[in-house]
C-alpha cells in the first residue's frame, strides 16, 4: 500500500482537510474518530471501520498528590462497574437495598463500613448510582450506539461480555 501523509497542525484542520477531500483516510483512537464524523459536513457519508489497529486508553485522570482523591476517583469507577456486573442500576438501586447478595449488600453499604475507609458515608455508592446509574448507563447515556456518537462498547464491556472491565472487589 503507498500512502502520503499530509501533516497537519490541529485536529479542526485536519478535519476539515478530510472532510474537503485533501485526505482519504482519517485515523485517530476510535472515540477521537466518532468525535470527528459528527463534524463532517455529511456525517453518514463517512464509514468508521470497525477494525482497532492501536490501544488508547482513556480513562479519569487526577492531579497527583492528593490520596484521597484520587481514592474516590478509582474506588467511584469500580463500583460503577460492579453495580453493571451486579444489576444494580439507577432504576432499581433503591429495591436492591434489601437484596441478600453479600456482594450487592458491600456495594450498597448495608455491610462493613467501606466508605468510611475512603472518607465517604456508606450509601457513597447508591449517591452514585442514584445520579447517574451503573458503568454501562453511563456509557450507553453519553456514547453508546443511541447517542450521535454511536460508539460499541467492545473492549469497554465488562469481562464477562467479552470486554476488558471489572470492578475491585468492595471489602
Amino acid at each position: 500500500m503507498e500512502y502520503n501523509p499530509v501533516v497537519i497542525e490541529s485536529q479542526s484542520d485536519v478535519n476539515s482537510a478530510y472532510d474537503s477531500g485533501r485526505c482519504d483516510v482519517l485515523t485517530t483512537d476510535a472515540s477521537g474518530l466518532a468525535a470527528s464524523r459528527l463534524e463532517m459536513a455529511t456525517p453518514d457519508d463517512h464509514v468508521i471501520l470497525p477494525e482497532i489497529i492501536s490501544k488508547e486508553p482513556l480513562g479519569p485522570a487526577v492531579r497527583q498528590g492528593d490520596a484521597q482523591w484520587f481514592n474516590v476517583v478509582k474506588w467511584t469507577h469500580y463500583a460503577l462497574l460492579d453495580a453493571e456486573e451486579l444489576g444494580v442500576t439507577q432504576e432499581n438501586v433503591d429495591e436492591m437495598m434489601t437484596s441478600e447478595n453479600p456482594e450487592i449488600r458491600r456495594l450498597l453499604g448495608q455491610d462493613k463500613d467501606f466508605g468510611a475507609s475512603i472518607g465517604l458515608s456508606n450509601d457513597w455508592a447508591v449517591n452514585i448510582i442514584k445520579a447517574v446509574g451503573n458503568y454501562g448507563e453511563i456509557f450507553e447515556r453519553n456514547i453508546g450506539v443511541n447517542t450521535p456518537l454511536e460508539i460499541q462498547r467492545g473492549q469497554n464491556a465488562l469481562w464477562t461480555k467479552g470486554g476488558l472491565h471489572y470492578g475491585m472487589p468492595i471489602r
